[in-house]
């Protein structure tokens, strides 16, 4: 069984919860790979590059996926697109409905001078700077389904103070997995997007749902 952390935007592989899941997966025996999705270029980041760097890491194996913001909705993207290969999810605050979001905190006048430059400068919090992103993410974004309904277990821990991906889309998400009868489960905590206010806790709540092995 493979355990894959899938960090979210502008972030890094140093991620504080990844690195706390990382911690508590070894006491189990078990190793946590957490690759760094910058790469090759962050310029040039896409939710498709996304899914063939996991198809490439896992090359077959099962996974148990672990999806932090971007990541998160990646890894549900990820195993609807496969089905069979994930065994269980755990999505903390998934990003769903990916475009449309974008385009709303964006605005029309950034996004029209996005699309005329090509790129546009973002915050890249792992990094502690700005950074280009092309426009290429926000439309290799629109051509995935905004809420991929995964035929894993999913496990979506959600913080109701979230000022980045709106609490409202956890639920949502939740109940079309639930009118697919599909397993899904939602826990909504106090905290925001990140959700590192109770590390314990978190974990608390999701190692009951990792299978054996």
């Amino acid at each position: 069984m493979r355990y894959l952390w899938l960090h979210g935007f502008a972030s890094g592989p140093g991620s504080s919860k990844g690195r706390f899941v990382r911690e508590r997966l070894a006491e189990r025996g078990a190793r946590l790979e957490i690759p760094d999705l910058n790469e090759p270029a962050f310029r040039d980041l896409s939710v498709t590059r996304m899914l063939g760097q996991i198809d490439a890491l896992l090359q077959g194996d099962p996974a148990v996926l672990f999806g932090s913001s971007l990541g998160g909705y990646t890894a549900a993207l990820w195993s609807a697109l496969r089905p069979g290969r994930a065994r269980a999810l755990v999505l903390l605050a998934p990003a769903f409905d990916l475009a449309e979001r974008w385009k709303r905190r964006t605005g029309p006048d950034e996004l029209r001078r996005w699309r005329e430059r090509g790129e546009s400068l973002v915050d890249h919090h792992a990094w502690g700077r700005k950074e280009p992103l092309s426009i290429g993410f926000l439309e290799d974004a629109g051509r995935h389904e905004p809420f991929p309904l995964p035929d894993a277990p999913a496990l979506v821990l959600q913080g109701s103070r979230d000022d980045v991906v709106t609490p409202d889309l956890a639920p949502e998400f939740v109940r079309r997995m639930r009118e697919r009868g599909r397993e899904a489960r939602l826990v909504l905590l106090d905290d925001g997007h990140e959700l590192t206010g109770d590390l314990p806790r978190l974990w608390r709540e999701l190692e009951p749902h990792l299978p054996p092995g």
